[in-house]
């Protein structure tokens, strides 16, 4: 899982970073007339909705890892007699780990709120008044992202380590019982 997840967050890290350089390039679209650079504006929108559905995905992974781990981790606690302090270590990495993903949703979410607040294709008056918001809370927030990714990250390799020690404690049972390891 960790070498899926990496890719994943690269994936939506470098969506992320593209969309953010499409609208530095585009620019302010207040007053636009030009019709290829209101196209471009339009693209910017679509490639940050879909930006934003990767980050989502990307952040949900990592929540139904923990989820399906940790489930799976206290089963076989149960089954084998193992340590409960390995089901113990999986429900502390979890509860360390849901945090990260909850703060990089919300982050992508103020993001999207903050591009819709600035968007004069809404038609709506005082757009113009969040476009520098937009472009400053949209590049902290891509690093607010990153940072929530690296700590999802770091969980996940606890948890494959502790899921190995898990399969270790396994096999050492159904030896002592006589079973195929």
């Amino acid at each position: 899982m960790p070498t899926v997840f990496s890719r994943a967050v690269l994936f939506a890290l470098a969506l992320l970073a593209a969309t953010a350089c499409l609208g530095l390039w585009i620019g302010d679209l207040h007053g636009q007339q030009d019709p290829a650079i209101l196209r471009w504006g339009t693209v910017h929108r679509l490639s940050g909705v879909f930006a934003a559905l990767m980050t989502v995905l990307v952040n949900s992974m990592s929540v139904t890892y923990f989820i399906g781990t940790g489930r799976w981790c206290r089963e076989v606690v149960e089954t084998y007699r193992l340590d409960g302090g390995f089901h113990e270590r999986s429900r502390s990495l979890k509860r360390k780990a849901f945090p990260w993903a909850l703060i990089g949703m919300l982050a992508v979410v103020a993001i999207v709120a903050l591009g819709g607040a600035a968007d004069p294709a809404s038609g709506r008056p005082g757009t113009q008044d969040w476009v520098n918001f937009h472009l400053v809370g949209s590049l902290v927030l891509i690093g607010v992202i990153g940072l929530c990714f690296q700590g999802q990250l770091a969980r996940i390799r606890e948890q494959q380590q502790l899921i190995e020690e898990v399969l270790a404690g396994v096999r050492e049972a159904r030896m002592a019982r006589g079973l195929e390891a």
